[in-house]
């Protein structure tokens, strides 16, 4: 009797709501599951792949594959733009136009990036990587190697992502999770098999690490389109429509000069440490940054489904239903404040488990990852939602002020104070973001959002 009432409860959880909400539901319960799998993968790979290579190579790693993820934001905002115009037409019933904006898309960006690649590896032939990152010159060859390899999955994983970036508008993200989940299994999968039969590499760690998961999202994401649920928006070159470019990159091309400043304000990080403290201090940062990073995982499973839950609730005027979400997600906030506190406390018991004697990470770096991350989620909190509603031009001017003279700040920062200097310059961002963000929003839904706060 009692595992019955509980299996009701369950049901009736899942099952009462509007439509919006029974499926942010079900997809932040499925997508919760997937996310404890990826996390337990992402954590047992550090210690792997620093086992495999060494903690100074890892650094190496780290760096060059943060540059290349550089590269994304050449898309010219052209997947979040996509994002919204694909759900509002779905919102719509306009199935025609959804294909079009599928095509387009696919289209625009095989270009774009086919170009990027290219001048890319052009490039690279001229670079001494050695030199760039300040270390040993006998890692130049094996550096130009990796890099032109990271830089071909990448691009070619842009264009393959439109295809996640679609179930995500389409309120699906748990099955865009499931996809990005099993490439990261396989990917370990065969990086625990090189450890056991190919001594250290950076280069077939490149090809694990970035091109199984490529593939993998590839070949699913064929054969869906020729299943029945998306048959009808498959990308088809007759659908193609470039005409539409300018719609999607009238609210994208916003986008892209928020991922430009942000690629400013936190996508250097790892470049400046390893100039000035070494390869050795990326690698404590983006520990602390994976153990820490498992609360903002969680909280980004929840706020998903929202950006375009709320796509649909603002073009239906459902007003009500986002006012109600926001305190939700509000209360979801303050709940994460003990649950950093207590992974601050175990951090370096934690840390001992996980990864043993490899690196040390001082507890002072645990405290101010903590914190960033803290206010990471309530600036993303506010900032999906709005997304969602496609009023990004207050959170553009934020992002642009700080970005101007983030990279100054942020090497003085470095030099002052370590590797906790570097968080210093994105924390306060996302001070100013949730504020400015938590205005906006409220003056969103009670409709008082004018001027600048409704563009």
């Amino acid at each position: 009797m009692k595992f019955q009432y509980i299996k009701d409860k369950v049901n009736a959880y899942f099952t009462k709501g509007n439509e919006r909400s029974v499926a942010v539901k079900k997809n932040i319960a499925a997508s919760l599951v997937l996310k404890c799998v990826s996390i337990l993968v992402s954590l047992q790979v550090v210690p792997l792949t620093i086992g495999y290579v060494n903690p100074t190579k890892y650094g190496i790693w780290l760096t060059l594959s943060s540059i290349i993820a550089w590269l994304s934001y050449f898309d010219l905002g052209f997947a979040h733009g996509f994002r919204n115009r694909f759900a509002e037409a779905k919102a719509k019933g306009d199935m025609k136009l959804a294909k079009q904006y599928v095509s387009t898309t696919y289209a625009v960006l095989f270009l774009l990036f086919t170009v990027i690649l290219l001048i890319t590896l052009l490039v690279n032939n001229y670079l001494d990587w050695s030199r760039i990152l300040n270390i040993d010159t006998v890692y130049k060859y094996e550096l130009t190697v990796v890099f032109s390899l990271l830089a071909c999955f990448f691009c070619l994983n842009i264009v393959a992502s439109v295809f996640t970036t679609m179930l995500t508008a389409d309120q699906r993200p748990a099955l865009a999770s499931m996809i990005q989940t099993g490439g990261q299994v396989l990917a370990f999968a065969c990086i625990y098999v090189l450890t056991k039969t190919v001594p250290g590499n950076l280069i077939v760690l490149a090809v694990a690490f970035s091109g199984i998961p490529c593939l993998l999202l590839l070949l699913v994401s064929i054969v869906v389109f020729c299943g029945k649920r998306y048959k009808n928006v498959a990308p088809s070159l007759r659908s193609v429509r470039f005409s539409l470019t300018g719609k999607i990159l009238g609210l994208g091309g916003q986008f892209f000069v928020i991922m430009v400043s942000m690629l400013f304000i936190f996508q250097f990080i790892n470049v400046i440490l390893a100039r000035i403290e070494g390869p050795e201090a990326v690698t404590q940062y983006n520990i602390a940054y994976k153990y820490f990073n498992v609360l903002n995982m969680a909280a980004n499973i929840i706020l998903t489904p929202f950006w375009s839950a709320f796509t649909d609730a603002y073009i239906k005027n459902d007003f009500k239903w986002m006012e109600i979400v926001i305190k939700k997600l509000e209360s979801m906030w303050l709940f994460c404040i003990p649950i950093l506190a207590v992974m601050i406390l175990l951090s370096s018991v934690l840390y001992d488990w996980w990864i043993g004697d490899l690196i040390h990470i001082p507890f002072s770096l645990s405290v101010c990852m903590g914190v960033f991350i803290l206010l990471q989620i309530a600036g993303n909190m506010y900032m999906y939602l709005i997304n969602g509603t496609g009023k990004i031009r207050v959170q553009l001017i934020v992002y642009v002020i700080f970005a101007l003279s983030s990279i100054l700040l942020l090497e003085i920062n470095c030099r002052a104070f370590g590797v906790k200097g570097a968080l210093l310059v994105p924390m306060f961002v996302y001070i100013i973001q949730a504020i400015v963000g938590k205005i906006q929003i409220g003056k969103i839904v009670t409709r008082k959002a004018v001027g600048i706060w409704n563009k």
